[in-house]
């Protein structure tokens, strides 16, 4: 790092500076005063770092920790947000030196894995990130999605999301047990989560809530809100946006899809950050009428390749040796060998150092990119981002890394 611009954590005095920074950046409109108030909460200074030029703070990242689930398994991952540099400070390798920075630290705790949501894909697979769990967005129009209700339906009941919290966490923690990608919440995330401040809105109601349930409990919930809007011709044209839809079993699942997708006066169903296996796509007559569309979520990082890959199951048996590239954490790159059984098999997977000839080369990106089960590594081959020299060794890795269900990373930070 040039010494003009060190770097250093920041302490909360200084958050207010920290937090401008991004505003600038990612030219928000939002009041830094107000948003500051939330972001204090889950913020976690000593593991922030700030890069400064003078006492001028001119770019910033920090972490937000948490929990992964991954195949058959759960690491402590290193949530990386808030990357951002001045407009005035573009070009000059801040970006660069705080990634690196960061790394290193990450390296020397106990998370084996960092993962992030890109503002651009463009950036940051050469820091060894790779698009890991992918999403799916859906605009809907009223009446082209039926959904026959089930025979025994949830009751529904239209409830205060702050106030039925408890609810809300007890089907969340449920579902994150089965998917790859999900992350943990602590009380303070999920306090922000709902907080809902009038800034964030754009024009849309408060955020609310239909919660499924039955003498049991909570089997299922839909936050959501509604912007009011009626056309010139006097017909409705409102739009519902769907934040999150959980269920812990299909009845709930298709109930609360049947509630949102029905509602009166709603012209369109707008819908965010689903997974890329989201049973609604089979349960619709015309899937089609989703307009489905894709983009990248969370994005990977192995910070220790070794631990990370041991703390993971495999979909079946696989005995290869992989030559890993990184240039950024060296002491991920060179020879492992890795061994593991397949489902229902007990033991631990074991990944090593070895002298014996590699089965195949490839970027600690591509490893990310698998690591949740959801990426093919022949796609990354064909690609052109592997180089298999033992025939059949990108095909076996693949099959032994790929999972089922899909990765879904609906815990956004």
């Amino acid at each position: 790092m040039s010494p003009s611009y060190p770097i250093r954590p920041v302490v909360m005095s200084e958050i207010l500076q920290f937090m401008r920074v991004g505003e600038h950046a990612f030219n928000s409109n939002w009041p830094t005063e107000e948003f500051l108030a939330w972001e204090t909460k889950v913020f976690e200074p000593e593991r922030s770092l700030a890069a400064f030029d003078g006492e001028e703070i001119v770019g910033t990242t920090t972490i937000m920790s948490f929990d992964l689930i991954v195949p058959g398994g759960e690491v402590g991952m290193a949530g990386v947000t808030g990357v951002a540099v001045l407009p005035s400070h573009r070009r000059r390798g801040v970006l660069s030196s705080l990634m690196d920075t960061q790394l290193a630290d990450i390296s020397a705790g106990a998370e084996p894995v960092a993962a992030l949501f890109a503002s651009e894909s463009v950036i940051y697979g050469r820091y060894g990130y790779g698009a890991a769990a992918r999403h799916l967005s859906y605009d809907i129009k009223r009446g082209e999605a039926v959904l026959k209700v089930p025979a025994n339906p949830p009751t529904m009941r239209i409830v205060d999301p702050k106030s039925a919290v408890e609810h809300l966490k007890r089907v969340h923690d449920a579902v994150r047990t089965t998917r790859p990608g999900m992350s943990s919440r602590s009380k303070a995330y999920w306090e922000v989560m709902l907080a809902d401040p009038e800034f964030t809105r754009e024009g849309s109601s408060a955020m609310r809530c239909v919660l499924a349930k039955d003498e049991s409990g909570a089997r299922g919930y839909a936050l959501y809100s509604a912007r009011p809007n009626w056309g010139a011709d006097g017909l409705p044209a409102q739009v519902l946006s769907v934040r999150e839809l959980m269920a812990t079993d299909r009845d709930a699942t298709v109930a609360l899809w049947a509630d949102v997708l029905s509602r009166d006066l709603v012209s369109e169903v707008k819908v965010r950050a689903r997974p890329l296996d989201d049973p609604l796509l089979y349960q619709l007559a015309d899937p089609r009428r989703t307009r489905a569309s894709m983009t990248d979520g969370l994005w990977i990082r192995l910070i220790d390749l070794p631990v990370a890959l041991t703390q993971r199951r495999y979909a079946c048996d696989v005995d290869i040796v992989i030559d890993v590239i990184d240039e950024r954490l060296p002491a991920n790159s060179g020879r492992w060998r890795l061994e593991a059984g397949g489902l229902g098999d007990e033991g631990k997977p074991v990944c090593e150092r070895t002298a014996a000839d590699p089965d195949l080369t490839l970027p600690i990106s591509a490893l990310g990119a698998a690591y949740l089960g959801g990426t093919r590594l022949g796609a990354l081959a064909a690609a052109g981002q592997i180089t298999e020299l033992r025939p059949g060794a990108v095909a076996a890795l693949s099959a032994a890394m790929w999972w089922d269900p899909a990765p879904w990373a609906p815990t956004m930070f």
